[in-house]
């Protein structure tokens, strides 16, 4: 008895700990559960203000967008600088490259499924991003000494959200693998680059309203997070017994 209560201490505080360590690995799980949704609103908050004409954001749009054309065409290196980037680094294409070579890697690890979720999460954002532009029907930024041009309407923008999507899923790919904090660190570092710099010059280049890009990084992280979240509530639910293979293993 002397030793059970001797033991009874460190047992509770050895509990107390591991309740502590499961809270904080079940918080980033939730995390894409929270941020979809959140994203989502936001982004359909924007969307519905600039349809309804609300000054404020109109006029921060527009004054947000001046000042960075004004300087786009009394620099015209940083200008070219900027084209490049949006048209050969972070260009739309650039980014469904970085995902197909992506599905393709998985698919030759035997990893079909995330494959198969990430091309799948990619072609819903697609669809969205083409829905949306032909919805909202935006015009462009319109100048007698453009720097740049783009076609189709401006809401949502489709570099942002692209590289949204694509960064948002290649984090959760890597956090999915369980890889090395180094790997980690390099996607997110990256991911963050390409994200603000993408919206960057897209607004800079005077092709989109800041608003144009905001709504585009947010509807990308969201379809990124909802992807996330699924497969985790999937992941969750218990496999059926005819699904495994020998030895209990799942061949998936």
């Amino acid at each position: 008895m002397a030793i059970l209560s001797t033991m009874a201490p460190s047992l509770r505080r050895s509990s107390r700990r591991s309740s502590r360590l499961s809270s904080r690995r079940s918080l980033p799980r939730s995390f894409p559960c929270l941020a979809a949704p959140l994203c989502t609103a936001v982004a359909a908050v924007l969307t519905v203000l600039v349809l309804a004409g609300w000054d404020p954001l109109l006029d921060l749009d527009a004054h947000v967008t001046a000042e960075l054309h004004r300087t786009a065409v009394t620099e015209p290196g940083w200008t070219r600088l900027n084209r490049v980037l949006t048209d050969w680094v972070w260009d739309p294409w650039t980014m469904r490259a970085v995902l197909l070579v992506t599905v393709v890697w998985l698919v030759l690890r035997g990893a079909r499924r995330p494959a198969l979720w990430f091309s799948a999460a990619a072609l819903a954002g697609t669809v969205l991003q083409q829905a949306l532009k032909a919805l909202v029907d935006r015009d462009r930024p319109r100048w007698s000494d453009p720097v740049d041009s783009a076609g189709f309407a401006a809401l949502p923008s489709g570099h942002a959200m692209t590289a949204a999507l694509t960064c948002g899923l290649l984090l959760w790919l890597v956090r999915l693998r369980r890889t090395g904090r180094p790997v980690r660190l390099a996607v997110a570092w990256v991911g963050a680059v390409s994200v603000a710099g993408v919206g960057f010059t897209r607004v800079y280049l005077g092709v989109h309203w800041p608003t144009d890009v905001v709504v585009g990084w947010l509807l990308g992280f969201a379809v990124a997070a909802a992807a996330a979240a699924l497969w985790s509530g999937r992941g969750a639910r218990p496999s059926r017994p005819e699904l495994r293979g020998p030895g209990g293993s799942d061949p998936g």
